[in-house]
């Protein structure tokens, strides 16, 4: 299968994914030709512990499926990760909801 195919049905797979009815948490985030990258974050809780541990789920099963797909240990990315969060941070963020569940981030800062 080619990179092309695979992109299209891994994003049929994402648009399947999200239509759900029984979907608490999501973090869906895209980067675009110009290297903008958009995220977005939404959980249905019952309370504040619920949604950081629906957080950290969801990272952790991210960092799990990047690590097998560079066929690294999971912390190598773990610690990657947190080194491109700690660059990210100098960047504007566009779009920030009053929730703070809806960031963009533009990388030509």
């Amino acid at each position: 299968m080619s990179e092309t195919d695979r992109f299209e049905t891994e994003r049929t797979r994402a648009r399947e994914l999200l239509t759900a009815d029984d979907l608490t948490a999501l973090h869906v985030g895209v980067i675009h030709a110009d290297d903008t990258v958009d995220t977005v974050v939404s959980r249905r809780t019952d309370g504040e512990y619920d949604e950081g541990l629906q957080a950290l789920s969801l990272l952790a099963t991210h960092l799990r499926a990047v690590a097998t797909e560079a066929g690294v240990e999971y912390e190598t990315v773990a610690a990657d990760a947190a080194a491109v969060a700690a660059q990210l941070e100098s960047l504007p963020v566009d779009g920030l909801s009053e929730s703070g569940d809806d960031t963009s981030l533009d990388d030509d800062a």
